[in-house]
């Protein structure tokens, strides 16, 4: 048995773990928690994450607002530029008293330079984005997302131009800290191939749900929240440099050596919120 001990303010709680060479699914054993990037570190990472209180993903409280940010922020767009183009859109949607804007006017917007962390950045798929945006703020104004499920509401946002499986389950995950959906991404695909869940050369352009169902899987076998688990690994994903992950995914023996712990921020989420503060997990 392996013994993970959080707390804070003097409280203590404790996570036991099965021994590193027990199977956690078929093909995939626990490893030690001490050693990085194994499902024993994972598990114990979101566990010391997670205190079982209310999740707050939300970049913004409206449905509409986040589909802007994760539209925006999707495939081949930087967290912070996603965001930094997000709010100029949003701020000139706010001065609109119709609340619309014209895709030539969104284009527009997206083709000037956005200050990003002190620089000037162009922001990528600008003509595109545009046309999807436009689409997808229309087609908002027919769908009442009270009235569905959180499977039904991702259902509901692919119906969107632009609107694929990965920004429909991270507007839901964020709408909701829903743990029906996941959010797979390069770096939750790195993860979960280097630890055996997904299979090597994982496609998510033709495998995304059999996929989330792997995921999902290895979420409930491990007791973790999937939105948790998620937001964890692709901070920590994210944050390692090139080497050290290099290092880490091409280490084989993950059931013997301990390695110091990787540190998970305090409370950090997946994106920056809109304010400058951080999205919470507890």
């Amino acid at each position: 048995m392996q013994r993970v001990i959080g707390g804070s303010h003097g409280k203590y709680r404790f996570l036991d773990l099965p021994d590193p060479a027990v199977a956690l699914m078929p093909g995939v054993r626990w490893g030690s928690f001490e050693h990085a990037l194994t499902p024993a570190f994972w598990v114990s990472q979101a566990w010391l994450q997670d205190d079982g209180g209310d999740l707050s993903f939300e970049l913004a409280p409206t449905l509409r607002e986040e589909v802007v940010y994760c539209l925006l922020g999707g495939h081949g767009a930087p967290a912070e530029v996603g965001l930094a183009a997000s709010k100029r859109v949003l701020d000139a949607l706010a001065e609109k008293a119709d609340g619309v804007l014209g895709r030539d006017r969104i284009e527009t917007m997206l083709l000037e330079p956005l200050w990003v962390n002190g620089k000037l950045i162009h922001y990528r798929f600008a003509r595109q984005r545009a046309k999807y945006l436009t689409g997808a703020l229309e087609g908002l104004r027919h769908l009442v997302d009270e009235e569905l499920d959180d499977l039904a509401l991702r259902d509901a946002l692919r119906d969107l131009p632009g609107i694929g499986p990965k920004t429909a389950s991270w507007i839901v995950r964020n709408r909701r800290a829903s743990d029906r959906v996941a959010i797979l991404d390069v770096h939750i695909i790195r993860a979960c191939e280097h630890m055996g869940v997904f299979p090597r050369g994982a496609n998510l352009a033709r495998s995304y749900m059999d996929l989330e169902r792997r995921f999902l899987e290895f979420c409930e076998v491990g007791g973790v929240r999937a939105s948790v688990l998620d937001a964890v690994m692709w901070g920590t994903m994210r944050r390692l440099g090139r080497r050290m992950l290099a290092s880490l995914i091409d280490t084989q023996d993950c059931f013997g050596e301990r390695l110091p712990l990787l540190q998970w921020g305090a409370g950090e989420c997946q994106e920056t919120t809109p304010s400058g503060t951080m999205a919470t997990v507890g």
